[in-house]
């Protein structure tokens, strides 16, 4: 690659695009890499402020940034996702179906700890529908040694840097507890708001028990969905630590590995999350505070998607949520486009 006067590039190759921006008219790509200078296009050139252009000269070691960036895509992309056209050392990917994308983190900060290549994502564990925006890769220079980007495939590893995990048809139940419920005192009024969640990614309650306060009672409800092949269960109510809030025991006396009672996440901070083996596979089971009933956003709409995609959501994962992890209860909520549960 040399530079040339715009004046003097008749007949040459352009190896890099060249942008024309008029205001609320366009912003594209005027000429091309690739495209050969002709005489009536240097006044156009001109009139962009180009009085010098690029063209290029052959060099063994070095890349174009197109075909740089080529590379960086080849490293992130992963099934569920498509490329846009590379312009101007850019490409983007989207999503081909709704779920929820996934970041290898570590590995993207140390890629952009590289000098002259980024990769700028969405967070991590955040719920996508088809057609969203998950990521771009850029290189910074025009060419780029092939050095670099060799070091760039040692440093991103075998395994593509973003996953795309689809949501799944899954038979859900739904354990209602408390004296107050279960004797008709009060209306139910928790299991619509889980229903209204569900349907969001396509689900809907198949099996529902109702309980009172009596942990045994609670645990023939989820041992009862377990046998009818239910692949997901939500226990609702008897989640603080009251004394007669008995729906933690439970969950454990199933026999069930518990992730987690309790994260760093407001509302929600009485969640627990366990998983259940047994003849119909691997089972979460969910303990949702009261907050879930009547708070907008809570710790239910960081964690379902994740199930509901087929993740085996970690106690360090759960943690992690504590640095974004406070709602901040706009009057207009945003979620998931806002900071609530984007931990790093």
């Amino acid at each position: 690659m040399k530079s040339i006067r715009t004046v003097d590039a008749v007949g040459h190759v352009l190896c890099h695009d060249i942008t024309q921006i008029i205001r609320g008219v366009t912003k594209d790509a005027r000429f091309r890499k690739g495209d050969i200078i002709k005489e009536e296009d240097i006044p156009v050139l001109l009139s962009l402020g180009k009085d010098h252009i690029y063209v290029w000269e052959k060099d063994e070691n070095m890349l174009h940034e197109n075909e740089a960036a080529e590379i960086l895509r080849q490293i992130c992309q992963n099934d569920g996702m498509e490329p846009t056209e590379v312009k101007e050392g850019k490409i983007e990917l989207k999503a081909m179906y709704d779920g929820v994308f996934k970041v290898d983190v570590d590995r993207l900060n140390a890629i952009n700890d590289l000098d002259d290549i980024i990769i700028a994502t969405r967070h991590n564990n955040v719920p996508v529908k088809k057609g969203d925006k998950l990521a771009g890769t850029r290189v910074i220079p025009l060419v780029i040694g092939k050095d670099k980007m060799e070091e760039l495939l040692r440093v991103a590893g075998d395994e593509p840097l973003l996953q795309l995990l689809p949501y799944r048809k899954l038979k859900v139940g739904v354990v209602t507890t408390g004296n107050e419920v279960f004797q008709g005192r009060i209306k139910d009024t928790f299991t619509p708001v889980i229903a209204d969640k569900l349907a969001a990614y396509g689900l809907e309650i198949e099996a529902q028990r109702f309980s009172d306060d009596d942990p045994q009672h609670i645990l023939t409800g989820i041992r009862e969905l377990l046998e009818l092949g239910m692949e997901m269960i939500f226990c609702t109510g008897g989640m603080s630590v009251d004394p007669d809030d008995r729906t933690p025991a439970a969950i454990r006396d199933t026999g069930a590995e518990i992730v987690t009672y309790g994260v760093p996440v407001l509302p929600g901070a009485m969640f627990l999350l366990a998983y259940y083996a047994g003849k119909h596979g691997t089972v979460p089971i969910c303990g949702l505070p009261g907050c879930v009933m009547y708070a907008r956003t809570t710790i239910f709409d960081l964690v379902l998607p994740r199930l509901v995609a087929g993740e085996r959501v970690t106690k360090k994962s759960m943690r992690g949520l504590g640095h974004g992890g406070i709602c901040l209860e706009c009057k207009e909520c945003r979620y998931p486009n806002c900071s609530f549960g984007k931990g790093i």
